[in-house]
């Protein structure tokens, strides 16, 4: 199946889905009623810039999802995997953190740990990785449902990353 959006395209494998959105921007409206005028709401802070992020898993994905995977890794069964592309805005693109040239698309079990997740969760380990492609940044992060699966799954996430282009803004 082939997922394309937001200049990201990616063919997912049988077995493989994937949504690729831009998360809906904050109200200013509901800032007022959240926080008496505070700039932050539940979305996030009024001034943020938002940009795409890819979710692409093997297993069904909740349509309720945080940029980095909340909701989604507490569903993860022990083969399941999750792949992350969140972009950052232009001014990051080629800086120290995201100075790695073109996305990472070959993963191995020692890059995973669970120190490297966002949230711990029994049995998981993660790997984050800053890029630029391009001339875009982004933060590559994957959850493996169980470390120990991670030479048995791995395969299907680098087949799946090789898939996925991104192309200029």
């Amino acid at each position: 199946m082939k997922l394309q959006s937001h200049g990201i395209e990616t063919d997912l494998p049988p077995g493989w889905e994937g949504r690729i959105a831009v998360r809906t921007p904050p109200d200013p409206a509901a800032a007022l009623r959240e926080g008496g005028g505070s700039r932050v709401t539940s979305r996030g802070h009024l001034d943020e810039a938002i940009f795409p992020v890819v979710h692409l898993g093997n297993f069904p994905l909740p349509d309720d999802r945080g940029d980095f995977g909340s909701g989604a890794v507490d569903v993860m069964a022990d083969q399941d995997v999750l792949i992350v592309l969140a972009e950052y805005g232009p001014e990051c693109a080629n800086t120290a953190l995201f100075s790695r040239q073109g996305m990472p698309t070959k993963l191995t079990p020692n890059m995973f740990s669970s120190a490297a997740l966002q949230r711990t969760l029994p049995g998981q380990a993660g790997c984050q990785l800053w890029f630029t492609d391009a001339g875009r940044a982004f933060c590559l992060y994957v959850v493996l449902g169980r470390q120990s699966n991670a030479a048995r799954v791995l395969p299907s996430a680098t087949k799946t990353l090789s898939a996925t282009r991104i192309r200029p803004r």
